[in-house]
């Protein structure tokens, strides 16, 4: 039941990111951003989504193929130099759908404490090997998969991320890195 419910809430979250998204997003990968040039207004926040994201072991990251929306576990989060990076590989759909829509959902369950995270943001790829080298020191069962000197692997940094925190027993918590 809380797998069909975590699906639900990012598909749910996908869609009020709004069908035109899509439309926008060939604007937005004109004005690329220089992942060395962009640095998060807020690090404590950051820190904080990362370790909700590790507490609760797997987040689903929502994305739009066509006008389908599209859900997956996802293990990887991490702050390197100040930015939050999640990873997959360049010969998966979710790649392919990131590059076409940067726009991304992702929902995370902490069945612990009750609470969800919810974040709508914008993926940036970042093509530098020290940085997909540091993603992988950090998940080291990548290895069998991935290499940072490989043409496969892709590392993405969340870029004007909203957060929220919610539960059914307190406010939600906003959050923006």
């Amino acid at each position: 039941m809380k797998k069909v419910f975590l699906l639900a809430v990012a598909a749910l979250a996908l869609f009020s990111c709004g069908q035109r998204a899509g439309q926008q997003a060939g604007k937005e990968a004109d004005s690329a951003v220089n992942p060395s040039e962009y640095q998060s207004s807020n690090p404590d926040n950051m820190q904080q989504v990362r370790d909700f994201l590790h507490k609760a072991g797997a987040y689903f990251l929502a994305t739009v193929d066509g006008d389908q929306p599209e859900v997956r576990p996802f293990g990887t989060a991490e702050i390197i130099e100040g930015k939050l990076y999640i990873q997959t590989g360049h010969v998966k759909n979710v790649a392919k759908q990131i590059a076409a829509n940067p726009k991304v959902a992702i929902c995370a369950y902490d069945a612990a404490e009750g609470r969800w995270l919810r974040i709508k943001a914008t993926l940036v790829e970042d093509p530098r090997v020290e940085v997909k080298k540091a993603m992988l020191d950090a998940n080291p069962g990548l290895r069998s998969m991935y290499d940072e000197n490989d043409d496969n692997t892709a590392v993405y940094f969340l870029k004007d991320a909203k957060a929220t925190i919610s539960s059914f027993t307190a406010a939600p918590v906003e959050i923006d890195f």
